[in-house]
Order: structure tokens, then C-alpha cells, then sequence
């Protein structure tokens, strides 16, 4: 077993902290520079729809590929081994569903955002603000996990382990403040930028972190003479709990003996986890909306397979991340960095920077790999603030308040300041998620974007019956119950370790929960689908010509420029 830990030195921590700086100001750069050519509604939402497959596959990996895939999974792998890596299964094969489903069919017939196409045939009003709500839990879900990501990066750069202290912050302290920053400057990326920014700036990070995965695996796998089993056998036995580290069981499916009913529920809630994973893609809003960005369907199709062939390759290279942070940095500097696992990876980094080239390697592979990660955060939070924002001024604004009068530049002005309202809300709830892993947290946002966006999106383009009340009641239903279930779980309340510690949201000696899953999409799921079906069947509403109109734009995408007025 090979397990070394590095301790960050004043000189290191200086070196890492100005590559970072360099990194971070050069996307704002281009930024700005996305800027000045973002003048129409269409610039600010998306792009102009001028980016081709390719760069819309990168931007798509860049969003994708965020804190959940780089720090989460990562994390996930080196503390719970064959466990972890079921999220990068669940992720994968989710784009299967967006590519079958969802990716042409959804370019063909909207404009902006997901309300376009389930409003087409629909009373707009309660529809779009339905859509709006949805969009705008979903993204705030997934923000949190982008931004408690960054707060546990940052603590890292700066070196601030437990007890110690940084220009007078502790480790606290620091987390918030990258949280802080981070809500700051998403929201500058999306008021400055708009999805041109945003684009060009989950592109570079693409290319990025597929360089920078890519160094650190090799590396990784070069201590061990490119042996993989030898890598998982070393991580086996760093684990404490050997060859089992290597077989399910560690986090999910535990068999719990004399205990039958936890036995079950552990179970379920693989099943849950796995269901949320599988569907959850195709009702992400900030992914949703990539496929807007394109000129014509082909390129949508195009976009989502270079998406998956870079995720793919991506999601093998976290085996070889997680199984090596767990062998080279070890279990317990770890877990006495981030608890949840969250800065495994950028610490695998400064472990093979250290074997390969000594302290200075492993201070600029650890500045290099955090900041990649840090600004591959940004790229992701930027895209789920257009998403929301556009959401809101778009859908609700524009559609609803405004019932469609609002002009262009109207549009553009209300999403911007929607960005800073939803950059404040995630700033605040991301301070109360610290200790959540967040891949995990993730997990969650697809579970709701599954019971809330997935059955009212598919009902909406293939069921002629489909109306305004199946429409409404399936979001807010789905929604509904997702949220519900979720606060009721042991992820908010009455979750503790072996040592009696909170992994909940509450405090230890808070307990409230009498869901047993920690994922609701089980449940969930079904009831969006099975509320949106008994709204339909309850209302006597039907338009079956705008339906057919809409199948004949969804297949051959005649009109998509107008498929938001009607």
C-alpha cells in the first residue's frame, strides 16, 4: 500500500493560488468578450443558435462534467469503492434517454426553454408559470451541489486544514467565502455574457478537464506500471475494510442483519437512486436548453454524441481518480480535508504531483486541477442560472405578466436581475449543505427534475389527450412530491454517522424524518407521471390539430423560430 498525504507550504500555496487566479480571470475574459456580441433576446438565451455540433457537444460535456462528475464521484469512489462508481454508470446511460427521447424532438419544436414545447398546445399562462417554478427548484437543487463543491475547493487551496487559519479565516469560513464567490461570479458570467458566455466558457472548461483527468490518470496509473487491479488492490487494503471496498454494499444495499425492514430500504433505495440517475437527464433544465443553441436538428444529434462520447470517456477515468485517491492519499486525509469526500480528486493531484516531481509538481498539478474544477463549477452554475433566468423572464415575465407584449431587450433586462436573485437564494442554501457529498446532492435535482419536467415533457409530445390540466398538475404534483418527500427523508433530518456526527442538513438531536429513502425518485417519479395522467383524464380540454401541428414540428423543425407564439 502507497499512502502520502501532502502538507501545503506558504511558497505552494502562493503558486497554487496565482495559476488559479490566471484561470479564473481568463474566462471572465472571454466573458466579456462573448459580451459585446450579445444583443437580442435570442443572443442572451441561446447564442443566436450559431454554435455547431461539436462546440455545443463540448459545452454540453463542460456543463455536464461539474462538480458532481470531477469532485463527487471522485469523492464518492475513494470513500464507499464500487458504490461510487454507480453514479457514473447512472449518468451515462441517462444521455441515452436525452438522446432517444428527448434531444431532436425538443430543438424541432421550441425556442427557449422547456415551456415552449409543453405550451404549444396549451392554455400558456398556468402552463409556463407551472414550467417556471419547476425550472427554477430544479436549478437551485443542482446549484447547491456546484457551490458546496466550490466552498470545499477552496478551503483546500488555501491549505486550511482543521484548526488552522488563513488571513484570519478558518476552514469555515473559507468554504463560504468560495461559495460566496462563486454566486458572484456566475452571476457576472450570465449578466455580461448571456448563454454566449456561458457557452464559450463550458467549451474551454470541457477541453480542460478532459486534459487535466487525463494527466492525473495517467500519472495515477504509472505509479502502479499501468496496473489497474494493483491500483484497486492498494485501495482495497487503504480502505480498512479490504477485498468488501471492491464489492456493493459499502453505501448502498446494505444488508443491515436482524434487521429486515432497513435491510429493504436500502434496497429501494439503490432502485431509487438509479431510476432518479436514468431520467433525470432528460428533465434538466440547463441541459435542455443546450439543444436550443444549435441551427438545425442535425446538429442537435450530433452535439448530444460528441456530449457522450466525451462524458463517456470521462466517467472511466473517475475509476481510476477514486480507486487511486483512496490508494495514494488514503481514507483519513481525505475524509479530515472534506468529510463527504469532495476534494479527492484535486488531492490525488498534489499526491502523483509530489511522487513524480516533488512539492512544486504537486502544488501546480493541485492549482491546475482545482482550478479546473473550480472553473468548471462556474461553467455549470452559469448554465443553470441562464436556464432559471431565462425560465423566468421568458416563461413568466414575458408570458404571463406581460402575456407576450414584452420586447426583446425587456426580456433580457428582467432575466439579468432574475440571475442575481437565484445566485442569492443558492448562496444562502449552500451555506446549510456543507457536509453533503455532491454527487449526491445532484442525485437529488435529477430526482426532481424526473417526477416534476420528464412525464409532463413526453406526455406533452407524444399523447394527442395531453392537456393544460395534466400539463399543470404533472409538474406541480411531481414536484410537489419530489420536494416533499425529500425534506421528510433522512437527508434533512436524523441521518448520523457511526460516531453519532449529523451527514444531515439538521443537527445532530433533530429528527423529523419518516420517509425511509434518501432518494425520493421511487416514488416520485410514478406520481408525476400518474397526476399528469389523472389531470388529463379529469379535464375535458383537448386540441388535437395543435398537437398534430406540433408533431409535424417536432419531426422536421418547420416554424421552431416561432414555436413560442402562437
Amino acid at each position: 500500500m502507497m499512502t502520502f498525504a501532502a502538507e501545503s507550504t506558504s511558497g505552494e500555496r502562493t503558486v497554487t493560488l496565482v495559476l488559479f487566479a490566471v484561470l479564473i480571470a481568463a474566462t471572465v475574459g472571454v466573458t466579456i468578450w462573448a459580451g459585446r456580441s450579445t444583443k437580442t433576446a435570442a443572443d442572451f438565451h441561446s447564442g443566436g443558435r450559431g454554435f455547431s455540433g461539436v462546440q455545443n457537444g463540448f459545452a454540453i460535456g463542460g456543463d455536464y462534467m461539474s462538480a458532481a462528475s470531477f469532485l463527487g464521484i471522485a469523492g464518492m469512489i475513494a470513500l464507499s469503492g464500487y458504490d461510487g462508481f454507480l453514479y457514473s454508470i447512472g449518468f451515462l446511460v441517462a444521455w441515452l434517454v436525452a438522446l432517444l427521447l428527448i434531444a431532436e424532438l425538443l430543438r424541432n419544436s421550441g425556442r427557449f426553454t422547456m415551456a415552449d414545447v409543453v405550451s404549444y398546445r396549451m392554455k400558456q399562462r398556468p402552463v409556463r408559470t407551472a414550467a417556471s417554478v419547476s425550472t427554477l427548484i430544479v436549478s437551485i437543487f443542482y446549484l447547491l451541489a456546484q457551490m458546496v463543491g466550490a466552498g470545499a475547493l477552496v478551503s483546500l487551496l488555501l491549505g486550511i486544514e482543521e484548526g488552522q487559519t488563513f488571513l484570519g479565516m478558518d476552514d469555515d469560513t473559507a468554504k463560504i467565502v468560495g461559495i460566496v464567490v462563486v454566486g458572484i461570479l456566475m452571476t457576472l458570467y450570465v449578466t455580461i455574457g448571456g448563454m454566449k458566455g456561458t457557452t464559450w466558457v463550458q467549451v474551454i472548461k470541457a477541453s480542460m478537464l478532459m486534459s487535466g483527468a487525463l494527466l492525473i490518470t495517467i500519472l495515477a496509473l504509472a505509479i502502479s506500471d499501468f496496473n489497474f487491479g494493483g491500483l484497486m488492490n492498494d485501495a482495497a487494503e487503504a480502505s480498512g475494510v479490504g477485498q468488501s471496498f471492491l464489492e456493493p454494499g459499502q453505501r448502498y444495499g446494505v444488508e443491515v442483519e436482524g434487521d429486515a425492514w432497513k435491510t429493504l430500504t436500502n434496497k429501494l433505495d439503490l432502485i431509487s437512486l438509479g431510476l432518479a440517475l436514468v431520467l433525470g437527464t432528460a428533465g434538466l433544465p440547463h441541459i435542455l436548453i443546450r439543444f436550443y443553441t444549435v441551427p438545425d436538428a442535425k446538429a442537435a444529434r450530433k452535439s448530444v454524441n460528441w456530449g457522450i462520447g466525451l462524458i463517456g470517456t470521462f466517467y472511466l477515468m473517475t475509476l481510476v481518480l477514486g480507486f487511486g485517491a483512496a490508494a495514494l492519499v488514503g481514507r483519513e486525509a481525505i475524509v479530515a480535508q472534506d468529510p463527504a469526500g469532495n476534494t479527492a480528486a484535486p488531492q490525488l493531484a498534489e499526491a502523483v504531483g509530489d511522487y513524480w516531481g516533488g512539492d512544486w509538481l504537486g502544488a501546480v498539478l493541485l492549482a491546475f486541477i482545482a482550478a479546473v474544477a473550480f472553473a468548471t463549477i462556474l461553467a455549470t452554475v452559469a448554465g443553470l442560472t441562464i436556464a432559471s433566468s431565462s425560465s423566468l423572464a421568458h416563461d413568466f415575465y414575458n408570458n404571463v405578466l406581460r402575456r407576450g407584449k414584452a420586447s426583446g431587450a425587456e426580456e433580457v433586462r428582467v432575466a439579468r436581475f432574475a440571475a442575481f436573485g437565484v445566485g442569492a437564494v443558492a448562496i444562502v442554501l449552500a451555506i446549510f449543505a456543507q457536509n453533503q457529498n455532491v454527487a449526491f446532492l445532484v442525485a437529488l435535482a435529477f430526482a426532481v427534475a424526473a417526477s416534476a419536467n420528464v412525464p409532463t415533457l413526453l406526455l406533452s409530445l407524444f399523447w394527442k389527450r395531453f392537456n393544460t390540466a395534466g400539463a399543470v398538475t404533472g409538474i406541480y404534483g411531481g414536484l410537489g412530491s419530489a420536494v416533499l418527500l425529500v425534506f421528510f427523508s433522512p437527508v434533512v433530518s436524523g441521518k448520523v454517522d457511526a460516531e453519532g456526527n449529523s451527514l444531515a442538513l439538521f443537527p445532530e438531536g433533530v429528527d423529523f424524518h419518516w420517509f425511509p429513502l434518501e432518494n425520493p425518485g421511487l416514488v416520485s417519479i410514478p406520481l408525476g407521471f400518474l397526476f399528469a395522467v389523472v389531470g388529463t383524464l379529469l379535464s375535458k380540454e383537448s386540441n388535437p390539430e395543435r398537437f398534430a401541428q406540433l408533431q409535424v414540428r417536432a419531426l422536421t423543425g418547420a416554424g421552431a423560430e416561432k414555436a413560442s407564439q402562437h
